[in-house]
């Protein structure tokens, strides 16, 4: 317990976790403060091809080797399987939701969110560790799965296969592949174990000395939007508040448990549990608005950036740490 409580005000007295306290109180406040799309558009690109370079750089040392293969395929059947079918089963018994918005939910929560991965990365360096650098290649393995599942479950599940609402899945699973975040997020990785230690060397200075503060900007960023959320989320009922704080716990214990049985690092198995307790806002409602417009997506980006994102950054982060920390000792 003395070990989480360390980690926690660690974590929260980090800089970038400081602004995204500031942007959430001053949007809970409903402060006219603004940061320009396009700089967040850039802040969100520079912290793909950062992230994507580094751990390119790291899979060139490390190859295709037994961890990174055994974590890929964890992290496949976490994000297709066992994470959407968990949050499915739950919302459609208990949060009595209908299969099609039960399933748009499920795809965000099978699907991860790059942000709180960069922000868990950064906490472990703080800590003085590593992780490894496959991470990466895992966290972008797992950005689609989890998308395509929940569309599945709503085709499946949500009595619409011949409703004049019924969309054509291709262009949504053409949106989950080549949207502009895995398209940067692969490609950045590809660059990085192609160009290996020299090309590394090259960028480290871009990658490295400009992070801690544009990941800060970023944050401001997200801090806002999630505050201004807040009240209109609080409107859609006790269980959803629930069940935002609930699967990321779900999700991380699993993530940290297999990351434990397959041999990972204190760093690696929290990073893995970050990705299987975190949810999309970005990538996962593009290809749901296509394949599933009858669903209300206000529920799951609301759901997603006001409660379990906010969770994860403010607490989630040490507690998996810490979790992982004891499962090491």
């Amino acid at each position: 317990m003395e070990h989480l409580f360390s980690a926690a005000v660690h974590n929260l007295l980090s800089p970038m976790v400081l602004f995204f306290g500031v942007g959430l109180a001053a949007g809970m406040l409903g402060s006219d403060l603004r940061i320009p799309k396009g700089l967040v558009a850039a802040a969100s690109l520079y912290l793909l091809v950062a992230i994507g370079l580094r751990g390119g750089a790291e899979l060139a040392k490390e190859g295709l080797s037994h961890p990174f293969l055994a974590t890929a395929t964890a992290g496949l059947v976490m994000g297709f399987v066992v994470l959407p079918g968990v949050a499915f089963a739950v919302l459609r018994r208990w949060g009595r939701l209908d299969a099609v918005n039960a399933a748009a939910i499920a795809s965000h929560y099978g699907s991860i969110r790059v942000v709180t991965f960069v922000t868990a990365a950064s906490f472990l360096r703080r800590q003085g560790l590593s992780y490894e650098g496959f991470m990466t290649a895992v966290m972008a393995l797992m950005e689609t799965p989890g998308v395509v599942s929940g569309i599945l479950l709503a085709r499946r599940y949500g009595g619409c296969a011949a409703g004049p609402s019924q969309a054509p899945i291709w262009p949504a699973l053409r949106e989950t592949v080549l949207g502009s975040s895995p398209v940067v997020l692969l490609g950045s990785l590809l660059v990085g174990a192609v160009a290996g230690e020299a090309g590394w060397q090259l960028m480290e200075p871009f990658v490295v000395e400009l992070f801690p503060g544009v990941l800060s900007l970023f944050l401001l960023e997200m801090g806002l939007t999630a505050g201004r959320q807040v009240g209109d989320f609080l409107r859609h009922g006790g269980f959803l508040s629930t069940f935002g704080f609930v699967m990321p716990l779900v999700g991380g214990t699993l993530g940290v448990l297999l990351g434990s049985l397959i041999g990972l690092s204190v760093g690696g198995s929290t990073l893995f549990a970050v990705l299987a307790a975190s949810a999309s806002y970005i990538a996962a409602p593009a290809a749901v608005r296509l394949a599933l417009p009858q669903a209300n997506l206000a529920l799951p980006i609301t759901l997603a950036l006001a409660v379990t994102f906010p969770f994860n950054i403010l607490l989630g982060i040490p507690l998996y740490f810490s979790v992982a920390s004891w499962l090491d000792r």
